[in-house]
């Protein structure tokens, strides 16, 4: 994701940039009877990022992609 935090002096920069998957469906809900995306990150750090600890401040990373996806245009 564009959005991702990349920080060039940590141990593994552009680790959780790269680490976004995606994978899709036809058959989501719970009638299976309509479409559904999933966007997941795979690094293990991805929900210290997202939400943030007491010494690091919350990214949001997905819940800016789902506000900006979300939006009708």
């Amino acid at each position: 994701m564009a959005t991702s935090p990349v920080d060039e002096r940590g141990p593994h920069p552009g680790h959780y940039k790269a680490s976004w998957e995606t994978d899709s469906t036809s058959r989501g809900g719970r009638r299976r009877d309509r479409a559904a995306a999933y966007v997941r990150n795979t690094s293990y750090y991805a929900r210290w990022v997202e939400y943030g600890t007491e010494r690091v401040p919350a990214h949001h990373v997905l819940l800016w992609a789902a506000q900006i996806g979300g939006r009708n245009q």
